[in-house]
């Protein structure tokens, strides 16, 4: 392995409220208002063992619902669609960054890891929302960003006011600057303004890496997972677990030492009773989920082969078939979420197609992991055509056929494409409608353990359809997928001789399995049968 970065500075940590510059040039102490030991509290969960086995829905609160007409989301506003989220059967919220931040917007430059964002509302109003999703059996984790804060934040201000800094370790500094860096397009590496040194960004150079190998930085973070899991936090998604370490230009991402850190996170998490936690690391999410790390990651090579797999692509189908054989039931499924990179918003990546929407939809709903649907996704929200990037598909909750829906106000950006045509108020009284199809998914799977939790077995494909089983000890559920625009006689083989199997979803008709094995059922074209071993 390439010999690891060389930081300048020096370890220790400082909380004083001096805020000036001292006779022996080592900078600032300014105030540090998330930084303190905080222990471990009550670690009990007033919620069912294992909720975090049903669906999760991803809320971007900026743009769920404004309670107060200023144009932008709020907690208070997510509590409003609290009944929303129940009657649609999501078991939990993955809330992006809600701490304060100095880009105002995503939240991932995070300047104080203990305080709720302003626009959103006061610590009494997320206290509230945790209490009343628990009183609807929902549990709320929150995006915690590990890799790196804001440049405003009190301690890399600290760090970077001189070279000397008591925090300077916080963050990773070069005295002269690296070359031969290039990280997503860019130079990683960039000038202190005070003129001290280079400090290393990789993603923004608004958002400075911490120093993971600095033993303050991972006090600074277990205690600040400690204070909001002291506030009855579910769990986590941590963002950006790929990038903790970096021990060369060419050995930046996905390093070792990143399950190290993130086995230690987990530890300080599961001290606490039934928590979950899901990482991302699109370049090894495979690694990410095993036990020896996150425990939880999300399924970044599965996403493409669904949407693939709905349109009929053959491939794709096997690819699907064959994923979670070889793979950790522990990797959590999704076909879209607030990152462009990881795919357009479904509606336009299937360019309306509602029968391919559902068939995506059916695929990953039912397969192993937890499945995270991005807001908006189960009444087919479209991209803003009025924006690109990333703001297109963080767009307001169509909850009407205009913005009143969402905001007595001007909205903070505008609008999905299709808010005319695909809306909550539409589609709650439209049996046919992509809602009704979601939620019939998700009572499926509340309403069955193997389907929660059960082990992936048996799975086959035969060009455009493909099977599986999900079996918990003696419950076994089979779900048959047809991707053909036409019907499709299926043969599931290998089954037991007299086995009777009872439909619960996409059929009427119960199968037996004959005597060589087989079973035979009929599969509507672009449709879905899940059935019940009695």
């Amino acid at each position: 392995m390439a010999a690891p970065l060389l930081l300048g500075g020096c370890g220790g940590s400082s909380n004083s409220n001096a805020g000036a510059i001292d006779s022996a040039n080592k900078g600032s102490s300014l105030e540090v208002p998330d930084l303190g030991a905080v222990s471990v509290g009550s670690v009990s969960s007033p919620l069912p063992s294992g909720w975090w086995k049903g669906a999760f829905m991803q809320v971007y609160v900026r743009a769920y619902q404004d309670s107060d007409g200023d144009g932008i989301g709020d907690l208070k506003g997510l509590i409003q669609r609290l009944d929303y989220l129940q009657d649609l059967g999501v078991k939990g919220i993955w809330l992006l960054p809600v701490t304060q931040s100095s880009d105002r917007d995503h939240g991932y430059a995070v300047k104080n890891y203990r305080a709720i964002e302003t626009d959103y509302g006061t610590q009494a109003d997320f206290d509230r929302l945790i209490s009343e999703a628990h009183n609807r059996g929902i549990g709320v984790i929150v995006d915690f960003v590990i890799n790196h804060g804001s440049n405003q934040h009190p301690l890399f201000l600290n760090s970077a006011s001189s070279a000397f800094n008591a925090q300077r370790n916080y963050f990773v500094w070069q005295n002269t600057k690296p070359t031969g860096w290039r990280i997503y397009g860019q130079d990683p590496w960039f000038a202190s303004n005070q003129g001290n040194g280079f400090y290393f960004a990789g993603f923004s150079n608004t958002m400075p890496d911490f120093n993971w190998r600095a033993s303050e930085v991972d006090q600074f973070h277990h205690d600040n997972l400690r204070y909001w899991l002291n506030k009855g936090v579910d769990g986590f998604r941590f963002d950006a677990v790929g990038n903790l370490i970096e021990n060369s230009s060419t050995a930046w991402e996905v390093q070792a030492d990143n399950h190290v850190i993130m086995n230690k996170v987990r530890q300080t998490v599961m001290q606490y009773n039934d928590r979950y936690m899901v990482c991302e690391a699109p370049a090894n999410s495979g690694a990410f989920a095993q036990s020896s790390s996150c425990g939880s990651a999300f399924a970044f090579d599965l996403s493409g082969n669904i949407v693939a797999a709905a349109k009929g692509d053959v491939g794709a189908i096997q690819r699907l078939a064959d994923y979670y054989k070889t793979r950790s039931i522990n990797l959590a499924p999704f076909v879209s979420n607030h990152d462009r990179f990881a795919g357009d918003r479904l509606w336009n990546q299937v360019q309306g197609n509602m029968a391919q929407y559902k068939l995506a939809a059916a695929s990953y709903l039912l397969l192993p992991g937890t499945p995270f649907i991005y807001y908006g996704e189960e009444i087919g929200m479209a991209a803003s055509n009025a924006l690109s990037g990333d703001a297109a598909i963080r767009t307001p909750m169509s909850w009407t056929a205009d913005a009143n829906g969402f905001s007595s106000g001007s909205p903070f950006r505008p609008l999905s494409s299709n808010i005319s045509t695909q809306n909550v108020t539409q589609q709650l009284t439209d049996a046919a409608s992509l809602h009704r199809h979601y939620k019939t998914l998700l009572a499926l799977r509340n309403s069955q353990v193997a389907l929660q939790s059960g082990a992936y077995e048996g799975a086959w494909s035969n060009q455009k359809t493909m099977g599986f089983q999900r079996v918990a000890g003696n419950e076994k559920v089979m779900v048959i997928l047809n991707y053909d625009t036409a019907n499709a006689a299926v043969s599931v083989g290998s089954l037991v001789a007299g086995e009777v199997w009872s439909p619960l979803e996409g059929t009427s008709s119960s199968g037996t399995v004959n005597n060589a094995g087989v079973m035979q059922i009929s599969v509507p074209a672009q449709s879905f049968v899940a059935l019940k071993k009695n």
